[in-house]
Parts: structure tokens; C-alpha cells; sequence
């Protein structure tokens, strides 16, 4: 395919990402100071793809350019990132008035120019001009969006903006930047110093064309609009995307959601030999006296006696970490795989805990080192306090489930699984916010494996979700409630899990009991309600398997009170 580049343009000029896709060496990042002299130092049969805008319409139909109309809603509250773009006669105005009085003169209705998009208007010129001079290169450069693309990348809006109050924001960086090394680029690339003259959200821009660039040439590239326009000197009118790579063992559905197989991947090799491989207990056909061939996935043998510890340690080692270290809000398990992974990694963690919080719990995040707050009486209010804490401090939230470094790191756990269990046909998973059963499905999702989720009967956010087709809120009451008891499951765990699950079933916290006292007494497995959760649908009879049936039950909590175990218990 030869050259790909990706421009974007910064304080002395252009910056560009080149690489060459014959060879795998990493991209080339610099600076040039005029478009002519970028594309001049080109090879030849080069493919550009430029954030700048391509194609001036004479005249402007309500909000900016057709591209402009067409990519805003797919952005969420990135959406102001895309500039109204007015029409020819404006951006060749040689004054802001002169520039406002053209556009208000070809808009309809009437609309001024903001400052930010005037100042873009000579780095338009520049192409424009280029392109109007030199046809052969309009088949050859595309007009794309750093937010489109990443937006495209993640399979949803962006959690963080890049920039807060004209400051670089570090969530959002370390967001993007996460995306772009789950699509293939190189740490090297990510953590060089940007060259003299740009930015480092530049040099995140230029790389995110990149990708697109990358895309197009691949035959996957999509122009929004799908049939772009031309305008009077004959250029082209679109902002292009991409169609996501689809791996062949994931379903079409998936293709577009956050986190992906090579996502996965990714993870389990960035906390290898910080997470646990936990062990799996075959128990053959007939256990429990159900028809299915049953084993247990021990996942309450892991670090910090949960799951959690997985995405924990891929967002701590994903991310960018600030001086103010990493916060999270946490029922208890969260909170201390948060700290556990934040102690390994010698970052300070600050974690807020609702009053209902089990004392072994909180005394376990206490242990790891972490700097535990009561945020509140419930599990609301320790998130609020930890949203506080981080807008004023600077510090890292770490979410427990909406968000693809944690889903991507609680994903870890089902590649896992099916590598000690290949033959499996079912597995029944707990769910709380859903970012596990989020993670497992993402894996699963395309293969012959069905994923059950259960939910306490007091506690069925994602089941009502899934039957309202949107996020919901619910009443939370369970013995369960500490680690499965998400009001709701919000709009990423919906949007992956709508496609992906199997569905998901209810049990009673009777239910939650018997199984919690199973555990300890067939098997010696001190095991939370939340960990005992998915147990119990196959003793209460929720999920009914069939004959020969191969389910694997995710046993993933350990942080129980041992006096109350043995009241349970008997």
C-alpha cells in the first residue's frame, strides 16, 4: 500500500505521522512548516488524512458543512469539538469582521464565525489552495476528525475531554492515548517527547489519522456523509472514519463496541505476572443434581480476593498516572484491588467507601495501604465524593466497571477461562455494574460460548436495562448489595451487553445463602454473597441446563466476613 500520513496542524506548521505499510517500523513523527513543503517531502502514491477541513460550499445550510452535521451526534459531549465551518467567501475574509459579515451574508440561518475557527482559517487556505492547483492529490488526501476517529476506536463517546478550559486535560490524554496503543501503536511512538513545535494532543491528533489513513487505504474507510459532496472548484466534502476491523472470531455486533479481542489481548499481556491465574474445579456431570457437566472458575483466589484486581492493574498500567496518584469509589472490592494494584505500583491511591461497607472490607482496602474516606451513606455518595476529590486534586479515577481499560482488564479473566476450559457451553456470571460480565462477553462474544448473567432479585439493573432497551435505575436491597448492587449499569454496559449476553436471571437472597454455604462446607470456599451469586442460579434452578450441558460457574468474591459466613453456614 506504500505510504500513510497523518496531519495535523500545530504551532510552527503541520506535524505528520508517516510510516511505511510494508515494513513494521514505527511512524515517523515531524514538523513541517507549510503544507506545499509536507506533501512535496512525500514518496510517491503517498495517502494523507488531514483534521483540517477539505471543500468550501458557497453557501451554508443551518449548523456548518454537511460533514459537521453528520459526525456531531455520533460525539456526545464532544460534540463542540467540531467547528462550524462557513462557507468560501468567509474563510478567505482577511478580517474576523470581514470574516463574520461574509458568513452571516451566506448562512442560512445567519450565523457569525467563532474566534477559535477563525484562527483555523490560513491552515484551510493553505490545502484548499494546494488542491485547487493540484487535482491528481484530491484522490489522495481526506479530510478526518481526531474525536471521530477515537470515538470510532472506543465503539462510544469519549469519557474525557482533551482538554478542559483550554488546559490539556490528563484523563483525557491518558484516554486516547490508551486507544491508540489498542490499535497497534507502538509504546515508543505514544510516550516520545512531541517534536519542537507541536503539542503533544497534537502529535495523539496526528496519530489518530494515522489510523484512519491506514483504514481508507485498507478499503475500510467511511465518509460521513456517505456520499460526500464537491463543492464549486470540485473538492470533495466529507470527513472520513473507518469501518472497525472485525477479528474472525468476533460476531458483526461486536465490531463496534469498546472493547475487543486484540483489547483483551492486550491486557492479559500487561498484567501477566501481576494478576493471578486462578484455577478452575472440574466436578463432572451430576454435581449439585443438576443434568450439566459443572466446574467453578476460582476466580476468589485471586489478589485482593476478587476479580477486580484485573482491571485495576490494567488501568493503573494503561494509563498515565498523576502526581495525585489514583481514586476510586468502591463497596469494597473495588476499592481494594485499586489499592492492592496501586501499592504494587508504588501510586498512592485514595479510596471512598459507602457507610454500608463491610468492616472486611474496609479493612482490607486499609491494609493494602490505601488512604480509605467514608463518602457518604451510600454507595452514590462515595462516588460523588470521589468525583470531587478528583476534579480538585487532579487524581486518576479508576471507574469499577464504565470503562474499556476496566472492562478490557475484567476480559482478561474469560480468555483465561477458555483456555483451561475449551469445551465449555455456558458460563453464569454475577453481575453488579456489569463491567465483568461486560469484559467475559466482549471475549466470548462470536464463539459457540453462551454468557448467563445473574442478578439478585433486589439488585437487577442490567436486567432492566436489557428489557427497557436503556440504561435504568433500580432499588437496590440484597445481601448482595455491596458488590452487586449498581442502581444502573449506565449506557457502556448497556451498549455492550445488549448484543453480547445470553440474558440474565434472578435468585432470591436465600438463594445467595445456600450457595454461600455449599462452598464452605463441600469445598472450604469462604466466598462472598456477590461471589456465591451465580452458584445460586444453578441451585435454585434460574438457569436450567440441559442434558450433558458443559456450564462453567464464575465463583469471584472471597471478601466475606467469616463470622457471618458461619452463621450462614450453620
Amino acid at each position: 500500500m506504500g505510504w500513510i500520513v497523518g496531519v495535523d496542524g500545530c504551532k510552527a506548521g503541520w506535524i505528520a505521522a508517516s510510516c511505511d505499510v510494508s515494513t513494521t517500523k514505527a511512524p515517523i513523527l515531524r514538523v513541517e512548516r507549510s503544507w506545499s513543503g509536507l506533501i512535496r517531502s512525500l514518496p510517491p502514491g503517498s495517502l494523507v488524512a488531514v483534521d483540517m477541513p477539505i471543500g468550501l460550499p458557497d453557501h451554508i445550510e443551518r449548523a456548518g458543512r454537511g460533514p459537521e452535521q453528520a459526525v456531531r451526534s455520533l460525539l456526545g459531549a464532544r460534540q463542540s469539538s467540531v467547528f462550524a465551518i462557513p462557507s468560501r467567501a468567509a474563510v478567505y475574509a482577511d478580517t474576523y469582521r470581514e470574516a463574520c459579515s461574509a458568513a452571516l451574508a451566506t448562512s442560512s440561518p445567519p450565523r457569525k464565525v467563532s474566534r477559535q475557527g477563525f484562527h483555523l482559517f490560513p491552515k484551510i487556505r493553505e490545502i484548499d489552495g494546494f488542491l485547487r492547483a493540484e487535482p491528481a492529490w484530491r484522490g489522495a488526501i481526506f479530510e478526518v476528525h481526531p474525536e471521530l476517529a477515537f470515538r470510532t476506536l472506543r465503539g462510544a463517546p469519549l469519557q474525557h475531554p482533551k482538554k478542559v478550559e483550554g488546559a490539556v486535560n490528563p484523563e483525557g490524554m491518558a484516554e486516547r492515548r490508551a486507544l491508540l496503543r489498542a490499535a497497534g501503536l507502538a509504546e515508543e511512538v505514544l510516550a516520545a517527547a512531541p517534536p519542537r513545535g507541536a503539542a503533544a494532543d497534537d502529535v495523539l491528533d496526528a496519530l489518530a489519522a494515522l489510523i484512519v489513513a491506514r483504514h481508507i487505504a485498507a478499503g475500510r474507510g467511511r465518509p460521513f456523509p456517505d456520499r460526500p459532496g464537491r463543492d464549486s472548484h470540485g473538492l470533495p466534502i466529507a470527513i472520513w472514519s473507518f469501518a472497525p476491523d472485525r477479528p474472525a472470531s468476533q460476531d458483526i455486533a461486536m465490531s463496534d463496541q469498546p472493547v475487543s479481542r486484540p483489547m483483551i489481548e492486550a491486557a492479559a499481556e500487561r498484567i501477566a505476572g501481576h494478576a493471578r491465574t486462578t484455577p478452575v474445579m472440574r466436578l463432572g456431570t451430576g454435581a449439585f443434581g443438576s443434568r450439566a457437566d459443572v466446574s467453578l472458575k476460582l476466580e476468589c483466589l485471586q489478589h485482593a480476593g476478587s476479580f477486580k484486581t484485573r482491571g485495576a492493574f490494567n488501568n493503573l498500567l494503561s494509563l498515565d498516572v498523576p502526581a495525585a496518584g489514583v481514586a476510586a469509589a468502591s463497596g469494597g472490592n473495588h476499592g481494594a484491588a485499586v489499592a492492592y494494584a496501586a501499592g504494587k505500583r508504588g501510586v498512592r491511591a485514595t479510596i471512598f467507601v459507602p457507610e454500608i461497607s463491610p468492616a472486611a472490607k474496609v479493612e482490607a482496602i486499609r491494609r493494602f495501604g490505601a488512604d480509605v474516606r467514608i463518602g457518604g451513606a451510600q454507595y452514590d455518595d462515595a462516588q460523588a465524593a470521589c468525583d470531587q476529590f478528583v476534579a480538585e486534586t487532579g487524581a486518576l479515577k479508576i471507574h469499577p466497571f464504565a470503562a474499556p481499560e476496566t472492562m478490557a482488564g475484567q476480559g482478561t479473566l474469560a480468555k483465561e477461562w477458555q483456555s483451561q476450559e475449551p469445551d465449555l457451553d455456558t458460563v453464569l456470571v454475577a453481575v453488579g455494574g456489569g463491567g465483568l460480565i461486560s469484559g467475559i462477553a466482549s471475549w466470548f462474544a462470536g464463539t459457540r460460548v453462551k454468557v448467563v448473567g445473574v442478578e439478585p432479585e433486589g439488585s437487577r439493573a442490567l436486567q432492566a436495562a436489557l428489557e427497557a432497551k436503556a440504561p435504568m435505575t433500580v432499588q437496590v436491597t440484597s445481601v448482595a448489595a455491596d458488590s452487586l448492587g449498581a442502581r444502573n449499569v449506565g449506557q457502556l454496559v448497556y451498549d455492550v451487553c445488549k448484543d453480547t449476553i445470553d440474558h440474565v436471571v434472578l435468585v432470591p437472597d436465600s438463594a445467595i445463602g445456600e450457595a454461600q454455604g455449599v462452598l464452605w462446607r463441600d469445598f472450604r470456599l469462604a466466598v462472598e454473597p456477590g461471589g456465591a451469586a451465580a452458584l445460586a442460579a444453578l441451585l435454585h434452578g434460574a438457569y436450567k441446563p440441559g442434558p450433558g450441558e458443559r456450564v462453567g460457574v464464575l465463583v469471584c468474591g472471597a471478601n466475606v466476613d467469616l463470622a457471618r459466613l458461619q452463621t450462614v453456614a450453620g
